[in-house]
C-alpha cells in the first residue's frame, strides 16, 4: 500500500488536512510548524483511508468516450444535467445560442470546443455565483470572493482567504449537484475538516446531499470531457 504524497504548508493554516484528488494525487495540507516527523505519522494513521480514496471504482474507472472529438451536427453537449444537441448554423449567427439545443456558427468551426467552452463558463457565472450568495445567507456564513476557474480534478475549493472558486465544469451538471457542491464549499468556512458535523451541515441545507454525491461519482468524468 505504497503511495507519494505532496505536503503544501502555510502559515494560516491551522490544522492538517488530506486530500486525494481526481488524478490520484495525495496533497498534505499543513501549517507551516508542523514537522516532517508530525505528517508522517498523520499519514500513517490515515495509510486504510487513503488506500481506499486511491483505489475507489468509481471515481476513477475510464472515459466512456474519449475526450476532445469534434463538434457535428446531431452530437450532444452536457448541461445542466442534460444532453441538448448540436447544430451548426452556416449563417446569420456569431457565437453559441442555446435554445433547447446548442446553435454554433460554422464559421467557427476551427474553435468549437474553445467558444463553446466560453459559453459554459459565462454561464456558471450567471447561475452558480447567485446560488452561493443564497446559500451562504441561509448557513449565516461571509466569504470573500467567487471565482470561477479551470480546475480538472476538483469541483471546488475554499482557500484560507475564504474565497469560494468553482470549476466551471460544474454547469454540465444538474442544479442538485451545483448546489451540493457550493454548499459542500460554504460549509468549510463553519468546520474546516471532513467531521459528522461537516456532513450534517450539508445534509440540513442540502437535502439531495447523497444523491449529488452518487451522481458526481457516476458522472463525474463526463463533465471533464470536451462536450
Amino acid at each position: 500500500m505504497d503511495f507519494e504524497y505532496k505536503i503544501e504548508r502555510s502559515a494560516k493554516r491551522r490544522k492538517l488536512t488530506i486530500t486525494v484528488e481526481r488524478d490520484r494525487s495525495v496533497v498534505v495540507h499543513a501549517p507551516a510548524s508542523t514537522s516532517e516527523e508530525k505528517i508522517h505519522q498523520v499519514v500513517e494513521a490515515k495509510r486504510q483511508w487513503i488506500f481506499e480514496k486511491l483505489h475507489h471504482p468509481q471515481k476513477y474507472k475510464g472515459l466512456p468516450h474519449p475526450p476532445g472529438k469534434e463538434l457535428v451536427n446531431g452530437e450532444s453537449a452536457l448541461y445542466l444535467g442534460r444532453q441538448y444537441r448540436i447544430e451548426v448554423v452556416k449563417k446569420g449567427l456569431s457565437g453559441v445560442r442555446f435554445n433547447q439545443r446548442f446553435y454554433i456558427p460554422a464559421a467557427q468551426t476551427g474553435k468549437r470546443r474553445e467558444v463553446l467552452r466560453e459559453w459554459y463558463i459565462a454561464q456558471a457565472m450567471v447561475k452558480i455565483v447567485p446560488r452561493v450568495k443564497h446559500h451562504a445567507q441561509a448557513l449565516g456564513v461571509t466569504y470573500s470572493e467567487v471565482k470561477i476557474v479551470d480546475n480538472l480534478y476538483r469541483w471546488g475549493s475554499c482557500t484560507l482567504n475564504n474565497n469560494i472558486n468553482f470549476n466551471w465544469r460544474l454547469i454540465k451538471a444538474p442544479m442538485y449537484v451545483i448546489d451540493y457542491a457550493i454548499v459542500h464549499e460554504l460549509a468549510h468556512l463553519i468546520e474546516a475538516n471532513h467531521t459528522p458535523k461537516f456532513w450534517n451541515i450539508i445534509r440540513a441545507q442540502a437535502p439531495t446531499m447523497e444523491k449529488a454525491k452518487s451522481w458526481l461519482k457516476e458522472n463525474g468524468q463526463l463533465l471533464e470531457q470536451a462536450i
